[in-house]
C-alpha cells in the first residue's frame, strides 16, 4: 500500500468518525447559543433607535465619567454603580461588540455561502432548460415538450416586461 493511498483511506476514516454537519444541527446550536447570552433580546426598530444614541456616547465622555465617579461617593451613590462597576460594564460590552463583529462576519460567509449553492442550483435548472429546448426537437424526445412549456412558462428570464403584462390600457376619451 503506498503512503498516498494510506493517507486516502486515513482520511476517509476520520470523516466517517465526524458527525455530519446539517442547517438543522447548526439552527439547534445557534439556539441553545442565543439562550446563553445575556441581555439577548429582539427589539423593534424604533426601539432600538431611541437606544442607539445614548449607547454610542464619544469613548472620551465615558472615560470621563467613570473617573468622576471614582473620584466623588456622592455622585457613586447617585450612579448607583462604582467606578469598577463602569470599568466592568464598559469591558464587557467592548467584548461581545468582539462577538457581534464575529457572527456579522460568520453572516457574510454563510450569505455567500447560500448564493453559491442557489447559483450552482440555478445554472443546472437553465442547463436543463436550454438542453431540454433542443431535445423536444428531435421526435424521440416529444415525451419532453410538456416539461419545456412547463419551464418556458415559469421562466422569467429573458422576458420584457411588457411581454410578461398583456392587459390592454384603456384608451382616454375625448
Amino acid at each position: 500500500m503506498s503512503h498516498q493511498d494510506a493517507v486516502n483511506q486515513s482520511n476517509a476514516a476520520e470523516a466517517a468518525q465526524e458527525p455530519a454537519v446539517t442547517p438543522e444541527s447548526i439552527i439547534d446550536q445557534l439556539r441553545v447559543l442565543r439562550a446563553q447570552i445575556p441581555n439577548y433580546v429582539q427589539l423593534p426598530v424604533s426601539e432600538a433607535k431611541k437606544l442607539h444614541v445614548v449607547a454610542h456616547l464619544n469613548p472620551n465622555l465615558a472615560e470621563a465619567a467613570i473617573h468622576t465617579v471614582g473620584a466623588s461617593a456622592r455622585v457613586e451613590a447617585t450612579v448607583g454603580r462604582s467606578a469598577e462597576e463602569l470599568l466592568l460594564a464598559n469591558e464587557m460590552a467592548a467584548r461581545w461588540t468582539r462577538v457581534r463583529d464575529e457572527l456579522k462576519a460568520t453572516l457574510d460567509g454563510v450569505s455567500s455561502a447560500v448564493l453559491t449553492m442557489k447559483h450552482d442550483f440555478g445554472q443546472s435548472v437553465l442547463l436543463t432548460y436550454a438542453v431540454s429546448k433542443k431535445l423536444v426537437k428531435v421526435r424521440e424526445h416529444a415525451d419532453l415538450l410538456p416539461y419545456v412549456a412547463m419551464m418556458r412558462n415559469a421562466n422569467r428570464l429573458g422576458r420584457s416586461r411588457k411581454a410578461q403584462s398583456s392587459p390592454e390600457e384603456p384608451t382616454p376619451e375625448t
